[in-house]
């Protein structure tokens, strides 16, 4: 079979079947479409006024929602962006930094003196971030042989060390070392130890822990980290389709509009506050692209840098269309 897929035979020649004839051009057909979307985005960008984002945004009751493109040409992600030093890009990588800090912001809890805990945050800007304000940090990850054997260690997305967490554009290191501390934590199974934080976050990590049951979970279990009114603010991947399939016990499961449904069902019922759920996709032109694969990370480095950094709310998970869904809760009791 891998003959048969194979672009050239033993002798460098053009492979000529009829299962080569159909298949050999849709990687192309994939980086056109890719290139086509980024050349949206770039273009979008050459012409919408975005915000300057020197604005600091008030309280916004931002709901838990996708990510579409009205947020990222909006003031609130422009402040952030602005914050963590990085160029407003149609990158949902992008919202979903700026959404969680807009949440925790509104909030009340960007203030020094304030505690947070950080589950699965590898190498993201946020503990320096929130260091550099004065408030204490729990930064935690799995452990690094478990990091290793699942492959995060090898596409840069896993911490072994404070060393690799520290953003020094964003803090000086005396103060990091001071507020940051690092935790190897199993997300299945959060310690005891770790409470009375006023929040927790995690950054598209849930959908890593086996299945989408046990990512459920793990979000009411995020509340029990925390102080009575404390925030738990979580971004995944989601399934937009809200009927049919979806990939349940893999490495990377997608969530879909019921199973966020029947979450904020269950812990109102144990006596904790969601914020309202809200599904839009979005009615703008970037809203309705979905992008291939590969990615960058997967394309060789002549490639992904001819067609540019990435651009997109909305990619192909094993086939199905995907973007990022933030979900807020609050511990009541």
């Amino acid at each position: 079979m891998k003959l048969l897929l194979s672009l050239v035979d033993d002798d460098s020649r053009p492979n000529i079947n009829a299962l080569s004839e159909v298949v050999k051009n849709l990687p192309l057909a994939y980086l056109n479409i890719k290139n086509f979307g980024y050349e949206l985005a770039r273009q979008l960008a050459a012409v919408t006024e975005l915000p300057s984002g020197e604005n600091e945004p008030g309280f916004l009751g931002l709901p838990c929602k996708a990510s579409v493109q009205a947020d990222i040409e909006s003031e609130w992600a422009a402040y952030w962006c602005r914050e963590l030093q990085i160029p407003v890009t149609y990158h949902r990588k992008v919202w979903e930094l700026a959404y969680v800090l807009q949440i925790i912001h509104e909030h009340g809890h960007r203030r020094a003196g304030a505690r947070g805990l950080g589950f699965g945050c590898g190498v993201e800007p946020l503990p320096s971030y929130f260091a550099a304000r004065g408030i204490d940090i729990t930064m935690t990850d799995m452990e690094p042989v478990q990091a290793q054997a699942a492959g995060w260690s090898a596409t840069s997305q896993h911490t072994e060390s404070l060393d690799l967490a520290y953003h020094a554009h964003l803090v000086d290191r005396a103060t990091f070392d001071e507020k940051v501390s690092l935790r190897y934590v199993d997300m299945n199974d959060i310690p005891d130890d770790l409470r009375e934080y006023d929040f927790c976050w995690s950054v598209c990590a849930l959908e890593h822990l086996g299945s989408i049951q046990k990512g459920l979970d793990f979000i009411a279990n995020s509340l029990k980290v925390l102080k009575v009114g404390g925030i738990s603010v979580h971004t995944t991947e989601f399934n937009i389709n809200p009927d049919g399939p979806t990939i349940d016990n893999w490495g990377t499961v997608l969530f879909q509009r019921h199973h966020f449904e029947q979450l904020a069902q269950r812990l109102q019922a144990e006596g904790h506050k969601v914020a309202a759920l809200d599904f839009a996709l979005g009615d703008k032109p970037f809203d309705r692209f979905i992008d291939l694969p590969p990615f960058h990370h997967d394309l060789p480095a002549a490639i992904g840098d001819w067609l540019g950094a990435p651009q997109h709310l909305k990619v192909a998970v094993d086939g199905f269309p995907a973007t990022c869904y933030g979900f807020v809760a609050w511990r009541g009791v």
